[in-house]
């Protein structure tokens, strides 16, 4: 079963508090999401360690529950 949208939002607020998400469904199937993350916690970190900290709030649900997130990352101003 499909990870809804507000699932996905609320784990990767619970994993970078602070950080506003911005999600699209891409497919129309909640099942194929992109993500648009500005969040304090990515500053000094390369693009890589961004994503990996984004990817990380969802453990073992990527690939399976999270079929597919496409991620981009933002430092705030």
């Amino acid at each position: 079963m499909p990870m809804p949208g507000h699932e996905i939002e609320a784990a990767i607020k619970a994993a970078l508090p602070g950080a506003i998400v911005e999600l699209t469904d891409l497919a129309g199937d909640n099942d194929h999401w992109a993500a648009k993350v500005t969040a304090p916690q990515f500053a000094g970190k390369s693009r890589v360690q961004q994503h990996k900290m984004v990817y990380a709030a969802f453990g073992d649900k990527m690939g399976g529950e999270l079929h597919a997130l496409q991620v981009t990352t933002v430092v705030p101003n």
